[in-house]
């Protein structure tokens, strides 16, 4: 091993290190370390400066190793990577120490997370003593894309793609293309028809010579890596197989079941209908109860099935602007109706939302709030009451208990995942959430891309979204894939596992633990292989082998020990 020559550089991040960290006195010791050339402090070492303070720095004292103390590495280790590789040596020559998140902004003591810091960088000095130069690799992408679901999002990232010249495969579970949005009469919060925006999208994809859309067709199997994908499609019992680069999934979400809230009488009442069924009611421009009858009171119910903690917690974002939109419509066709929106929060977030907010307002709409711990309850109506049914509630703006007339009551149903959506995740190798959406490789930094390369994921299958932000992530999405097919090939992961064969006893354990499938079995040498392509180093294989026959690059024992040691090694 050559003679180690380590540049240490500390962030101030402006004040968010700074500020409770003694970042001059933390680079004045860690330079009196063994191996250390230069120690220097910087406010913000991300910046263009700070980087040319580092590539300067390798070139005039001869470095050939680089510590930098800073945020997350999720946030800057790719960007001080590249800077190294700018001054001619290895990227992966480089650690670094997260002072920020791990220091400055979870303690109040500067004296002690000033220690801390030394400790910190201390570890990754000692570790980084151990780096091997690792080689950059890249694959061939395979132009053609595969999009999983017709809904708006999916029909936006087939036209996004298709129109650059490049094929796509659209595979559709349903025999029809426009999901979700093809069953709404009008759009929050302009009141435009959702006819005149989708029918133009589908018809540009049914007449797009590079799209080739699959109804009641179902993907059952993809194998292979980034821009080498092999995808088997399943219609009417013929299966076909397609060789593709990338794969968007678009498989949206499913309406709340409300027959499980028993105090709101879905199944037992007949004129308590769902979103979804008053949709259809307004479609036809025929809104009455089950007897034929015009309803002489509407009441609407918010969070149905969201923001509760006995069904989904989180918020189904789009279903206060629909409630706006069936207030409206509803005075528009009742103009003599006495119209109820019974609301725990309104949250008209969203770009003219809050407008129509205040023009339902202004419609004779009467707002009524309740908290989300203390549910409506509807039932029938005693004889003689002049409403088919009443709903008991505590308005919580004026403290008082209440009665609320309805002849029909609209329950505003939340949006939760598809029931077969663990097998989709588990079918193109991506993760999932608590809520069962699918995980993004960063909420904010990589919000369309996922763990596993070339398979990216968009509209509401990441998170309930309004149409806006549906297609903006289809269109992301496929600036991506565009961007890789232009390039012809693309970089994979390079901090893999691989196999000593000489000590594999051949239990394929790691087989079985692999969250990628990317370890196979050769049986003729009864040892496991490790498709290098498919690996994302994510080390599973290496804490569950009994022989420890599988090193993870990058993460050797020799590694991880020596960065334990050094932060150990200072008295905190």
């Amino acid at each position: 091993m050559e003679e180690a020559r380590i540049g240490i550089y500390v962030c101030w991040c402006g004040s968010n290190i700074a500020k409770m960290v003694d970042v001059e006195a933390v680079a004045e010791e860690m330079g009196k370390l063994p191996n250390v050339v230069v120690a220097k402090n910087y406010k913000y070492m991300c910046s263009d400066p700070g980087q040319d303070l580092i590539v300067s720095d390798i070139k005039e004292h001869k470095l050939n190793r680089v510590v930098v103390a800073a945020c997350s590495p999720r946030m800057h280790e790719m960007t001080f990577r590249k800077a190294l590789e700018n001054a001619g040596i290895n990227p992966y020559l480089f650690e670094m120490a997260n002072i920020r998140e791990h220091v400055s902004w979870v303690h109040t003591d500067r004296d002690k997370a000033t220690k801390k810091s030394k400790s910190l960088i201390t570890a990754a000095i000692n570790r980084v003593l151990y780096h091997d130069p690792l080689d950059k690799r890249s694959v061939d992408i395979d132009p053609a894309t595969l999009v999983l679901g017709g809904g708006i999002a999916g029909l936006a990232a087939a036209l996004e793609i298709a129109g650059s010249g490049k094929q796509v495969y659209l595979i559709e579970r349903s025999g029809a293309l426009g999901g979700y949005a093809a069953e709404i009469d009008l759009l929050a919060p302009y009141m435009n028809s959702a006819a005149q925006v989708l029918d133009p999208l589908i018809e540009q994809v049914q007449n797009h010579k590079n799209i080739e859309i699959f109804l009641e067709s179902k993907v059952t199997d993809i194998s292979g890596y980034v821009g080498n994908f092999d995808a088997k499609i399943e219609k009417k019992g013929k299966e076909v197989e397609k060789k593709i680069g990338n794969i968007v999934v678009a498989t949206g979400l499913k309406n709340f079941d409300p027959a499980v809230i028993d105090r709101y009488g879905y199944g037992k009442l007949p004129n308590v209908v769902t979103a979804m069924e008053f949709e259809k009611m307004l479609k036809i421009g025929k809104v009455e109860t089950k007897t034929g009858k015009l309803p002489k009171n509407v009441a609407i119910i918010h969070c149905v099935g969201s923001r509760n903690p006995d069904y989904h917690e989180y918020c189904s974002r789009i279903c206060c602007m629909n409630a706006l939109k069936f207030a409206n419509q509803a005075r528009s066709i009742l103009p003599e109706a006495n119209i109820f929106d019974l609301y725990t929060d309104m949250r008209a977030f969203a770009k003219g939302c809050e407008e129509l907010y205040t023009q339902t307002s202004r419609k004779d709409v009467l707002f009524l709030k309740f908290e989300k711990g203390d549910l409506p309850t509807v039932k029938k109506a005693a004889a003689g009451d002049d409403c088919d049914m009443v709903i008991d509630m505590h308005e919580a703006l004026s403290g008082e208990d209440i009665e609320v007339p309805a002849d029909m009551v609209i329950l505003m149903t939340g949006t939760e995942a598809h029931d077969d959506a663990k097998d989709v995740a588990h079918l193109v190798g991506v993760s999932m959430c608590g809520n069962d959406f699918f995980i993004e490789k960063h909420p904010k930094l990589d919000p369309v891309a996922t763990t596993t390369d070339g398979v990216y994921i968009v509209g509401n299958c990441v998170s309930p979204k309004d149409i806006p932000d549906s297609v903006s992530q289809a269109k992301a999405a496929a600036a991506r894939i565009l961007a890789s097919i232009s390039q012809g090939s693309v970089e994979v992961e390079v901090t893999t596992a691989e196999v000593n064969e000489d000590i594999c006893c051949g239990c394929q354990t790691c087989i079985k633990v692999c969250p990628y499938t990317a370890i196979g079995y050769d049986e003729e040498k009864n040892v496991s292989i490790v498709n290098e392509a498919l690996c994302k180093g994510c080390g599973t294989c290496g804490s569950a082998c009994p022989t420890g026959a599988i090193r993870s690059k990058h993460f050797t024992d020799v590694q991880i020990l020596s960065q334990i040691e050094g932060l150990m090694s200072l008295e905190v």
